[in-house]
């Protein structure tokens, strides 16, 4: 029952955080098996929190939510910092921290944008820079592209004008 605790840990965590911050609300999690369609070891230990959003109002869900999902990705930032400190690499998880639809609707955004990407790239054989990502889309995108043997992705550049480089893949 590791898994459990791993869960319960982040929504306890979630949601003393929102508390804190003044947010009576309750935190849904489930367990993500698996991201990408296929058995990935990243996704054994990854976990969805939801912030219920019936107690909150629209200016509430904005603020958290935050332009472009800055304060959404910070608090999710804190979340997998702070929850995996000192823990055991067997105990170790990933968080996704998700509100009103947000992580769902941007995830369907990238996969399009990123459909385009890898058109292009093989279209022309050039590398195509992606800049409207924050470094956890970044890490989602690698991921999903290391499923393309004749593509390959890095990040270049510092923050916060770190950017994402398709490219065609060579030996």
């Amino acid at each position: 029952m590791m898994s459990d605790n791993r869960m319960q840990r982040g929504e306890q965590w979630l949601k003393e955080l929102l508390q804190l911050s003044g947010f009576s609300v309750e935190i849904t999690s489930t367990k993500e098996e698996n991201t990408l369609g296929e058995r990935d070891p990243l996704s054994l230990n990854s976990y969805w929190l939801t912030i219920e959003e019936s107690n909150l109002t629209e200016n509430e869900i904005q603020a958290l939510i935050g332009r472009d999902g800055k304060a959404l990705d910070a608090i999710q930032y804190l979340a997998n910092s702070i929850l995996n400190l000192n823990q055991e690499p067997e105990e170790q998880a990933s968080y996704t921290i998700e509100l009103n639809g947000y992580r769902v609707q941007r995830l369907a955004e990238i996969r399009n944008m990123i459909e385009e990407v890898i058109d292009r790239v093989r279209t022309t054989g050039r590398e195509v820079e992606v800049k409207s990502l924050s470094s956890a889309e970044r890490r989602q995108v690698h991921t999903l592209l290391k499923n393309f043997e004749d593509l390959e992705s890095f990040s270049q550049g510092k923050e916060p004008h770190r950017h994402l480089v398709v490219r065609p893949f060579s030996w």
